[in-house]
């Protein structure tokens, strides 16, 4: 570890946020420098010091670096320790969604647009395409699969019940179909199983995900980021939700006309088999 091999000219101070970041990584990943510093007894120039130090520009990349070589080993407890440290004291609502809301302008500021482009114009072009998200990130992927389907003709959702079953879905996918993959940390297995399969086949492969350390990240053509930090101990997939929002309506904006002969097709269904439940205009008077 790059700790270890800087903790003989560190100074005295410098050690004790070593010995800190080590034994209590959880905790330290999500500190700002000046509640690092007061934890452990030093003050907020001697952590910044010690971030460039270890060669990073300053506190900022160093916090990130942190995030991303632990998220993924943080059990649930831990998760939960996090979020009382987080939130203890605190007005809960405007925490977390102040903290939903910089999820988001840190992922706007930081797209690659052209990547973004990029996978706009393989999936406007798709023929068939499969998704796929275990556990939370389950639902973005049916988000996706929702309106894809108005979209595009041959759109599926994999289910992830089993490795088995999920295997038995994609058996086929090859040179000509895209998949698309959701996995935030921790990252799901059968996600990246299921990545390097169509990575293999030949199959163009979309990730979604929230760093290029991701382990999605080999296996993918375009590699789409977006900041999902957690806020307490369940995922925040805020950031997530509004880059993929963005990505269909740049599909549906490719596929315009279809599109909208698809949608005009289907109010026609949903008003003669009564889909949806309409308000008599009486009661408004």
């Amino acid at each position: 570890m790059i700790l270890d091999t800087k903790k003989g000219s560190m100074s005295k101070g410098q050690k004790k946020i070593a010995e800190y970041i080590t034994y209590h990584y959880d905790k330290a990943a999500f500190m700002t420098a000046a509640k690092l510093g007061n934890t452990v007894g030093v003050s907020e120039s001697t952590v910044v010091r010690f971030a460039t130090e270890l060669g990073f520009n300053g506190y900022p990349e160093m916090q990130r670096a942190l995030k991303e070589s632990t998220s993924n080993r943080l059990t649930a407890v831990q998760r939960m320790d996090v979020m009382n440290d987080h939130l203890s004291g605190e007005d809960v609502v405007s925490r977390v969604l102040n903290f939903d809301i910089e999820q988001i302008r840190k992922t706007l500021e930081e797209i690659d647009r052209d990547e973004f482009e990029r996978t706009v114009d393989e999936l406007s072009q798709a023929k068939s395409i499969y998704v796929i998200g275990a556990r939370s990130a389950a639902v973005l992927a049916r988000f996706i699969v929702f309106y894809f389907n108005i979209m595009i003709d041959n759109c599926k959702i994999i289910h992830t019940t089993s490795t088995s079953e999920m295997f038995e879905q994609i058996l086929n996918i090859g040179e000509g179909d895209i998949m698309i993959g959701v996995s935030f940390p921790r990252y799901s297995k059968q996600t990246v199983k299921a990545f390097r399969y169509a990575h293999e086949n030949g199959a163009k492969v979309i990730a979604i995900t929230d760093s290029k350390s991701s382990p999605l990240a080999p296996y993918a053509d375009h590699l789409l980021l977006a900041h999902s930090d957690m806020a307490s101990f369940a995922d925040s997939i805020v950031a997530p939700m509004s880059l993929i929002n963005a990505l269909i309506s740049a599909v549906g904006m490719k596929k315009q006309q279809y599109v909208a002969k698809n949608l005009e097709h289907l109010e026609k269904i949903w008003d003669t088999y009564e889909v949806f439940e309409k308000s008599d205009d009486q009661d408004y008077m």
